[in-house]
């Protein structure tokens, strides 16, 4: 049985270039210099979490269109003063 052909690279160099034409044609609105200052001073850290917990963060970023890591940061960012 033989392997079935490999796409050649430059079929995949396109879908690359077009998602790089698209991404540049968007808009990003004003607030990507603020975001990239946050950024730079980010720390790098380490948690453990439960898988429940990591469930139910997927679950409530996806209604937001966010990664469980990035909803983890959403609700600290919103609440760490209450503490």
């Amino acid at each position: 049985m033989k392997k079935p052909a490999a796409k050649p690279k430059t079929a995949r160099r396109r879908v690359a270039d077009r998602q790089v034409a698209e991404f540049q044609r968007r808009d990003l609105g004003s607030d990507i210099p603020a975001t990239s200052r946050v950024l730079r001073r980010a720390r790098p850290t380490s948690i453990v979490l439960e898988p429940d917990l990591v469930d139910r963060l997927r679950a409530l970023g996806a209604k937001r269109g966010l990664g469980y890591q990035t909803m983890l940061k959403v609700i600290v960012r919103e609440h760490l003063d209450e503490y």
